[in-house]
C-alpha cells in the first residue's frame, strides 16, 4: 500500500493535468456562454499554476489553443499578445541587469558599501540590507540573493573563527596564571613536600577550565548560529523588498504596467518609471527599515552597546573586514567595461526619470510625444541596451600592435629567405564589446516574457468574452464597504496566495479580477491594483514561496519555522506598509480619490 502511494504522489503531476481539465468540463457544458468558456480556461490555467504541474511558461501558452478552439478569441489576435511594450520593457531592463552582472560591477557596488558601513552585527546586517535591497531594484532578487549571501557567510565565519581563538587564548593564560599561584600557594603552606612528594596538580582545576571553555563554546555556537539565521533572512527578505522599488525590479510590477495599458489604453501613461518609483521607493525605505528592526530584535536584541559597538573595534572586527577587503581586492581596478556598463545605467535611469516625470513635460513629451505615446520606458530600455553589443569591451592598441609585430617578422624572414611556418601565424581577432548573444542567451530567463504575455491574453481574453463585466456586477455589493478595508483584505488575500503559488501568476490571475470590481463600484483602479501587486512579492513564510528564500533555506541554517515566525510578523509589516502609503503619498501621487474618465469602461460614473 505504502508502495502504491508513492507511486501516486511521485507521478501527481500527470494526474493533474488529465483529470482536472474533465473535472472543470461540466462548467461551459452547462452554461454554453463566452463567459463560461472563458472561465474553464482561466479556471485550468490557476490550478496548473498553483500546483506547477506544468511549467509555468508552458501553461502561459494555453490561451493561443484554448481561445481560438473555444470561438473566444481568433488565433492571431491572441498571439499579438505575447508581445507587447512591456515585454520590451522587461527585456531591456534584464540586459542591463546582465552586463552588471557579467562584469561583476554588482559585486564591487556591493563591497564598497559594506567596507563603508563596517562590520559589527546589526550595522553589518543593515549594511546587508541596505545593499541587496538596491541591487534587487535592478538586477534579478535570484542573482543578488545569490551573490550577497556566501559574501555574509564569510564574514560571520571570520567572525566566529577570531573570536574562538581569542577565548582559547584567554582561558590558556588564564590556567597558566592559575597554575603558577597555585605552586606559591603549595610552596607557603606544605613544607613537607620539598622532601621528594610530587606536587599538587589539581586535576579539579583542568576540569573546571575544560568545563569552562565547552561551556563558552556553546554559547559561541548558538550565537552565531542566530547571527547566521538572521543574516541569511535579511538577505534574502531585503532582495524581495528591494524589487517592489521600481518598475523593471520584479515581474508583477511589469505585469500591472502591462494590465493597465491593456485594459485601460487611455490612462495617458499612469503608470511608468518614474511614477512608480515615486510611490513605491519610499514604501521600500519603510518596509526595509522596519524589517530590519523586527530581524534585529528577534536574532541579535537591543543591546546597542554589544550590536553596534558604541565606537570600540576589536580583533575579530578588523579580521573580518580584512575579508571584505580582500574580496574587494581579487576584483582589481575598475575596468573601462566596468565603468562603460556603469555609464550606460546611469543614462538609462535619468532618461527613465525625465522622459515623463509628471510635475512636468519630459523630453519624449517635447520631443516625440505631442500627437501620442510613440517613445515609452520600453522604448528607452531597447535603446540603451542595444549600445552593450555596440561599444568595445576596452579601449586597447593590442591588436594593431600585435599585427604591426607580425608583418614586421614576416618581412625580416622574407629578407633571410626563409618562410613562416603556418602554425605560428596568428589570427586578428577584433575587441569583443560589452555583451554578445552568447552570454545573453544563458542568462535570459525567456520563460517570463512567455508569462507576461500569458496574462495579457488571459486579460483580453476575460474583457472580448465579457467575463470581467460579470465579475464585476458580481462585486458590486462590496461598494458598501469602505474603500480602505478593500484594498486592505484584498491585500492579505493577495499575500496569502502568494506564498503557495508563484508571485507572477498571483498576480496575472487577481488584476483583471481587481480592474473590473474597481470599476463597477466606482473606485480608482490603482486604488486596489497596486496595493495587491506589491503584497504579490511580500512572500516571506516558506522557503519555496520565492527563489531567494529558497536559496537562503539551503545554507542549513534555517528551519522552516525560523522562516515562518519572521515572515508571518513581515507579512503584517509589508501590508500595513502598502495601504499606509496608498492612502497618503499615493492618495496624492494619483488622485484616487476620483475615479477617472479613462477607467469608465462599463458606465461606472460614481465616486467612492
Amino acid at each position: 500500500m505504502a508502495s502504491i502511494l508513492r507511486w501516486l504522489w511521485v507521478n501527481r503531476n500527470y494526474f493533474i493535468i488529465f483529470i482536472t481539465p474533465f473535472l472543470i468540463l461540466p462548467l461551459p457544458l452547462v452554461v454554453p456562454a463566452p463567459e463560461a468558456r472563458c472561465g474553464f480556461a482561466i479556471i485550468l490555467m490557476a490550478l496548473y499554476w498553483c500546483t506547477e504541474c506544468m511549467p509555468l511558461a508552458v501553461t502561459a501558452l494555453l490561451p493561443v489553443i484554448l481561445f481560438p478552439m473555444m470561438g473566444i478569441m481568433e488565433s492571431g489576435k491572441v498571439c499579438v499578445e505575447y508581445l507587447k511594450d512591456t515585454n520590451m520593457l522587461f527585456i531591456g531592463g534584464l540586459l542591463v541587469a546582465i552586463a552588471v552582472e557579467h562584469w561583476n560591477l554588482h559585486k564591487r557596488i556591493a563591497l564598497s558599501v559594506l567596507l563603508i558601513v563596517g562590520v559589527r552585527p546589526a550595522l553589518l546586517m543593515l549594511g546587508f540590507m541596505i545593499v541587496t535591497a538596491f541591487l534587487s531594484m535592478w538586477i534579478s532578487n535570484t542573482a543578488t540573493t545569490a551573490m550577497m549571501l556566501p559574501i555574509s557567510q564569510a564574514v560571520l565565519e571570520q567572525l566566529s573563527a577570531t573570536e574562538a581563538d581569542a577565548d582559547e587564548r584567554e582561558l590558556r593564560e588564564g590556567q597558566d596564571n592559575h597554575a603558577f599561584e597555585l605552586a606559591e600557594v603549595n610552596i607557603k603552606q606544605d613544607v613537607d613536600n620539598i622532601t621528594g612528594d610530587k606536587p599538587n596538580n589539581n586535576p579539579d582545576t583542568e576540569a573546571g577550565i575544560n568545563a569552562l571553555s565547552e561551556c563558552r563554546r556553546k554559547e559561541r555556537e548558538a550565537k552565531y548560529l542566530r547571527l547566521f539565521k538572521g543574516m541569511s533572512l535579511s538577505v534574502c527578505y531585503s532582495a524581495s523588498i528591494g524589487g517592489t522599488a521600481t518598475l523593471t525590479g520584479t515581474t508583477p510590477n511589469l505585469i500591472l504596467k502591462g494590465q493597465m495599458d491593456d485594459i485601460f489604453p487611455d490612462n495617458n501613461d499612469v503608470i511608468n518609471f518614474a511614477s512608480w518609483f515615486g510611490f513605491a521607493f519610499p514604501n521600500m525605505v519603510l518596509m526595509l527599515a522596519l524589517s530590519w528592526l523586527w530581524l534585529q530584535f528577534m536574532y541579535l536584541g537591543f543591546n546597542f552597546k554589544k550590536t553596534f559597538g558604541c565606537g570600540s573595534k576589536n580583533e575579530g572586527d578588523k579580521d573580518a573586514y580584512r575579508v571584505m577587503k580582500n574580496e574587494y581586492k581579487k576584483l582589481g581596478t575598475v575596468s573601462f567595461a566596468e565603468g562603460a556598463v556603469l555609464v550606460i545605467f546611469v543614462i538609462l535611469v535619468i532618461l527613465w526619470f525625465t522622459r515623463e516625470p509628471g510635475f512636468m513635460p519630459g523630453w519624449a513629451t517635447e520631443l516625440f510625444n505631442k500627437n501620442g505615446q510613440y517613445v515609452t520606458d520600453g522604448t528607452v530600455a531597447i535603446l540603451m541596451s542595444t549600445l552593450f553589443f555596440v561599444i568595445p569591451s576596452r579601449l586597447d592598441c593590442s591588436c594593431l600592435a600585435s599585427a604591426n609585430d607580425e608583418h614586421e617578422e614576416e618581412a625580416e624572414e622574407i629578407e633571410e629567405g626563409g618562410e613562416k611556418p603556418n602554425d605560428k601565424k596568428k589570427k586578428l581577432k577584433g575587441t569583443p564589446t560589452l555583451l554578445n548573444w552568447k552570454v545573453v542567451h544563458e542568462r535570459m530567463p525567456w520563460n517570463i516574457v512567455l508569462l507576461l504575455g500569458g496574462g495579457f491574453a488571459l486579460a483580453k481574453g476575460s474583457e472580448v468574452s465579457g467575463l470581467s463585466k460579470w465579475l464585476g456586477q458580481s462585486l458590486a455589493p462590496l461598494k458598501s464597504i469602505p474603500p480602505f478595508a478593500i484594498s486592505l483584505i484584498l491585500c492579505f488575500l493577495v499575500g496569502t496566495f502568494t506564498e503557495c503559488s508563484s508571485n507572477t501568476a498571483t498576480t496575472t490571475l487577481f488584476l483583471p479580477i481587481l480592474a473590473s470590481m474597481a470599476t463597477t463600484i466606482g473606485l480608482h483602479p490603482l486604488y486596489v491594483m497596486l496595493p495587491c501587486t506589491i503584497s504579490a512579492s511580500l512572500a516571506f513564510m516558506l522557503p519555496v514561496a520565492t527563489p531567494p528564500n529558497a536559496i537562503a533555506f539551503s545554507y542549513g541554517n534555517l528551519k522552516v519555522l525560523d522562516m515562518a515566525k519572521a515572515g508571518f510578523i513581515l507579512n503584517i509589516i509589508g501590508i500595513l506598509s502598502i495601504n499606509l502609503g496608498i492612502n497618503t503619498w499615493g492618495m496624492a501621487m494619483f488622485n484616487l480619490a476620483t475615479f477617472p474618465s479613462w477607467a469608465n469602461v462599463t458606465n461606472a460614473t460614481s465616486t467612492p
